[in-house]
């Protein structure tokens, strides 16, 4: 089978190795569609610091992938069937979470159980969909950690797969508008064709344009947007500090994007404004279901984010594509085995 190997900035080849040898318990899968994740982006740019991937070893965690084969022992899977690897657990391995091997033809799951390590996907989600599973949990549940209210209103900084997530997610929730912020044109443009109210902050005011739809509040210095809550899916070091000068009272951020160094917090301002900065990673199995409840409902086009899509044998092209926000937005490896 082709494997992707993941060896070092700029440096990634598809070689042939054994198919695993499937044990009495185990399931082997084989992967159909599979997103490129910012950080494999990351990774391939900058080294494997950041990201805990392996020099040498596979990578790739946003699929979806098809049962080819089961142990004799193993009542609860059948061939052709379509699952999601919930990555944190599908390789009996929770360090794999972020290197699953997505960018493998096949990866083999020892002791699977339905919702635990492997979850069913329905006929009404399609491959395509089905790849971002992964990175919408992701999202998902960073809306759930600004704990929105019916009537209240977000701002997402960020229009890559997560951003996008985060808004879909805050409007499933409750948030019926989400402004989403970027200096990318282009994928603000997707984003607006899915329904949401759209900011670059490059060549626009971001609080001028909130107020415009949202209305005022007041902020420890004025007049400011009544945005309740803003999710950091942008990853830019500043915008802590931005939510601290233009979060109204009582406002809450969210931050979802992967920071690599320390930024300060004025606590003082924070406390005087009654603010509160939480953190998300990660997921749930919760976060899954809802996610698979999502897209089983077709209520948001969400293939229209899938911008490019590629064969295994061209992933440098697939990663290189998905570095330029300006060009793509999710960018998607078919695998042989999806033909």
């Amino acid at each position: 089978m082709k494997v992707a190997i993941y060896n070092g900035p700029h440096a990634v080849e598809v070689v042939e190795v054994p198919t695993p040898a499937i044990g009495d318990d185990d399931v082997l899968i084989q992967n159909l569609h599979a997103g490129v994740c910012g950080t494999d982006v990351a990774v391939y740019l900058h080294g494997p610091e950041a990201h805990r991937n392996t020099i040498g070893d596979e990578f790739g965690h946003e699929m979806i992938s098809r049962v080819a084969a089961v142990g004799k022992n193993v009542t609860e899977f059948h061939v052709g069937e379509r699952v999601y690897p919930y990555p944190l657990l599908a390789r009996g391995d929770t360090s794999r979470a972020g290197t699953l091997g997505g960018f493998s033809e096949c990866i083999l799951v020892p002791h699977p159980k339905p919702g635990v390590e492997l979850y069913p996907v329905s006929d009404a989600i399609s491959d395509k969909a089905g790849a971002l599973i992964e990175p919408l949990t992701v999202a998902m549940h960073a809306a759930k950690q600004g704990q929105p209210q019916p009537g209240e209103t977000a701002v997402v900084w960020g229009a890559g797969t997560i951003g996008i997530g985060a808004a879909v997610g805050l409007r499933r929730l409750g948030i019926e508008k989400v402004l989403i912020a970027d200096l990318s044109d282009f994928r603000l443009g997707i984003a607006a064709g899915l329904g949401f109210e759209t900011v670059n902050p490059g060549s626009s005011d971001l609080v001028t344009k909130a107020t415009e739809l949202f209305g005022t509040a007041p902020s420890l210095t004025g007049p400011t947007a009544n945005v309740d809550i803003y999710v950091d899916a942008a990853g830019a070091d500043s915008l802590i500090a931005t939510f601290q000068d233009i979060g109204k009272i009582t406002a809450r951020l969210v931050v979802v994007a992967v920071h690599s160094t320390p930024i300060p917090v004025d606590f003082s301002r924070l406390s005087f404004a009654s603010q509160r900065i939480s953190g998300s990673g990660g997921y749930t199995p919760q976060d899954v279901r809802d996610v698979l409840a999502l897209l089983e409902s077709g209520e948001v086009d969400i293939e229209s984010i899938v911008t490019h899509e590629f064969p295994l044998d061209q992933i440098v092209t697939a990663l290189e594509t998905a570095a330029d926000a300006n060009t793509a937005l999710n960018v998607s490896i078919v695998h042989d085995t999806a033909r």
